[in-house]
């Protein structure tokens, strides 16, 4: 099995500006509220991003950053991934999200996953990480489309 790997690619369509969908990203505490309660980011190069989804820990460094258009990020070891063996110690798991301006009010997220080991050992971190995102990004998706990314006043009565 040496050489082969299990990816996928995850694309939603966002009714929000691209600087609303990127803000969402880097932002700690929007992060917090759309991915996961414990999301920390370190938005720059060679900064980090740390999620709990449940059982699926991400912990990642921010390989490239480019504001508004993309963050690829390279995966880190984790307690709840399966071990590399000789077979696939060169594996270097990424997750590439690229954000694209439709128009002044909608953006489209791509989410391009790679480099998981396609071991029948792997197959549950690969589900379940990829069903995880697949759930955060729709959760964003409802997240800046009902505004809740934005700072409202308190009503008073």
């Amino acid at each position: 099995m040496s050489g082969k790997y299990r990816n996928f690619a995850h694309r939603v369509d966002i009714g929000a500006p691209v600087e609303r969908v990127w803000r969402a990203f880097t932002d700690t505490r929007l992060l917090t509220q759309w991915c996961a309660d414990d999301a920390l980011i370190t938005p720059r190069e060679r900064g980090r991003v740390h999620v709990m989804f449940g059982a699926v820990e991400v912990d990642a460094t921010i390989d490239v950053l480019v504001t508004a258009q993309r963050m690829r990020l390279i995966l880190l070891p984790t307690r709840g991934m399966p071990t590399l063996d000789a077979a696939t110690q060169d594996a270097v798991l990424v997750e590439d999200f690229l954000f694209e301006r439709l128009s002044p009010t909608a953006s489209a997220l791509r989410l391009m996953s790679s480099g998981v080991p396609a071991m029948q050992s792997w197959v549950t971190y690969y589900l379940q990480k990829r069903r995880h995102w697949e759930l955060a990004l729709a959760r964003l998706k409802v997240f800046l489309e009902k505004g809740l990314d934005e700072d409202r006043p308190t009503p008073r009565y």
